[in-house]
């Protein structure tokens, strides 16, 4: 039996209120309609039929270029400590670790990963780095001044689905193949330990694969946002999440409750198992 548990999340919206690059990377650029922005990396988008990511992605580029500005890794990474929380966000990682220690009287134990369409080097410098076991995200490549060229690496909505395997496969180096077959028990972590939280129609494909595949996922919205309710309320409908909620990450707050409750469904799975397994061995 398995004995850990991962939780998957998406970034922003999800943990954070706004798009990670609003809170520093984009006003330092000059960008002062964050509107405005993202609709003209859609409309971009949509006239060249490209890939939204690589747009924005390489718009940043440009924009340090124009202003002459010098962003590297380490910049971006010192960006990430502005990003600001849903509340109770810095403490529930710790708070639930605890409670699965506690449930589980010590037999199992919680993994934390960020699965995100914004950049890595941003993550790699948030104040809650250190909750995660990993962090996947967009990444660039630097030239030999240490400034970002291209894009190396690029999470879409459907290839967050790629990262839900390396955890699952306990293949979460990029230059490890998750093609070749992995027989269930040698994966470290079964799908029906996974909990996925995101936040809306890009994590479709996440909550889809993570629910048919025995998993579990959760919905959040930002508290008084009609078109985020809206949102959850259609992925309840269709069966794609198996919770909606607020995002606050607070102790006995509506999300904490739904989260809490699908642990001890997983805990109280694991325990079955055990017994199941001894009951065969014994006989």
């Amino acid at each position: 039996m398995k004995n850990t548990i991962a939780l998957v999340y998406d970034f922003d919206g999800t943990l954070s209120e706004k798009s990670m690059q609003e809170y520093t990377v984009l006003p330092n650029l000059g960008v002062k309609d964050m509107e405005l922005f993202w609709s003209s990396i859609d409309k971009e988008g949509k006239k060249h039929n490209a890939e939204m990511s690589l747009v924005w992605m390489r718009k940043i580029i440009e924009l340090a270029r124009q202003g002459e500005k010098r962003i590297t890794r380490a910049y971006f990474k010192k960006c990430g400590r502005d990003i600001e929380y849903f509340p109770g966000v810095t403490e529930f990682f710790k708070t639930i670790n605890l409670y699965v220690k506690n449930v589980s009287r010590g037999k199992m134990n919680v993994r934390h990963y960020i699965v995100s369409a914004g950049l890595k080097e941003i993550l790699d410098g948030i104040s809650i780095r250190k909750e995660f076991h990993n962090i996947f995200g967009s990444e660039y490549f630097y030239d030999e001044k240490g400034l970002p060229h291209f894009p190396k690496v690029v999470i879409t909505d459907t290839i967050k689905t790629q990262y839900l395997f390396r955890i699952n496969k306990g293949k979460e180096l990029l230059s490890e193949s998750i093609n070749e077959h992995t027989d269930e028990n040698d994966r470290p972590i079964p799908f029906e330990n996974i909990i996925y939280v995101g936040d809306g129609l890009t994590d479709v494909p996440a909550m889809t694969l993570t629910r048919k595949s025995g998993g579990h996922s959760i919905a959040v919205y930002r508290n008084g946002s009609k078109l985020g309710l809206s949102t959850c309320k259609s992925l309840l409908t269709a069966s794609r999440v198996d919770f909606a909620a607020p995002a606050d990450y607070r102790k006995n707050s509506e999300l904490f409750q739904y989260v809490t409750s699908v642990l001890d469904l997983i805990v109280k799975k694991y325990e079955f198992g055990c017994k199941r397994e001894q009951n065969r061995a014994n006989l």
